[in-house]
């Protein structure tokens, strides 16, 4: 997963630095909206909403946007209805992608998928023809730099993670979809810096994507990515630095 990793990184750090903060925003407002509505507008009572109020304010979002989105979800304010839709789909490679998308037109969205797959050497698969070889899991980061392993695994494990995986400059953190807030609050109270806290598809097993390939996958995620419906994009692939960075 160090490649997913790396671009992922690579990926937040764009959205909050130039065009694309405004695509963040987006983002970031339709999860509060869409938690809100799933779950109630109650963050005490709706983990999903917390998650998705403490990333919105991780980039400075104002408190009135994350108001009126929370508003919107639970009905009281007038508002667009949004579903959640999920595609599955073939990258270059063979690499097995998941993108997960908030929208008010569903017929919309796969059409502008299915597009940004056909220019980027890609094809949609049908459904369940890549899920199986995902799990469904929360994660999140921690910076490795002045972190003691030993300690942090002691601690992630019990506020009730699965898992802690050194991955370059982080720890990843991997946890039940149901404990992802839990274990945030843990980490935070034991003065851990966390970040990318998120519902993920996270893969089984590994490709290995260099050359041609890793460079038209790296653009197909970004095209992916920078459509105003989807939300998340998950993949399979792993990469080397070097070839990341060439490509």
């Amino acid at each position: 997963m160090a490649g997913h990793s790396k671009w992922k990184n690579i990926r937040n750090a764009k959205a909050v630095t130039d065009k694309k903060r405004g695509v963040l925003f987006t983002r970031l407002i339709r999860e509060v909206t869409m938690a809100a509505k799933l779950g109630g507008g109650d963050p005490g009572g709706n983990p999903r909403l917390r998650t998705a109020i403490d990333n919105a304010k991780a980039v400075s979002m104002p408190k009135d946007n994350i108001e009126r989105a929370i508003k919107k979800g639970t009905g009281d304010l007038e508002g667009v209805d949004y579903v959640e839709v999920l595609y599955e789909a073939y990258g270059p490679g063979g690499v097995a992608i998941m993108i997960a998308a908030v929208t008010d037109n569903p017929t919309r969205t796969v059409a502008d998928v299915r597009h940004k797959l056909s220019r980027n050497h890609g094809n949609m698969g049908s459904t369940n023809s890549v899920a199986y070889l995902f799990d469904r899991k929360g994660q999140m980061s921690v910076e490795a730099a002045g972190v003691v392993e030993d300690a942090l695994i002691e601690t992630a494990l019990e506020a009730g993670a699965d898992d802690v995986v050194r991955d370059d400059e982080v720890f990843v953190i991997t946890t039940d979809p149901g404990a992802l807030h839990a274990v945030k609050e843990g980490l935070e109270t034991r003065k851990y810096k966390v970040s990318d806290a998120e519902l993920a598809w996270v893969s089984k097993s590994s490709i290995k994507v260099e050359g041609a390939a890793a460079e038209q996958l790296l653009k197909l995620l970004e095209a992916l990515e920078e459509l105003d419906d989807v939300q998340k994009v998950d993949a399979n692939f792993e990469m080397d630095e070097d070839a990341m960075a060439e490509a």
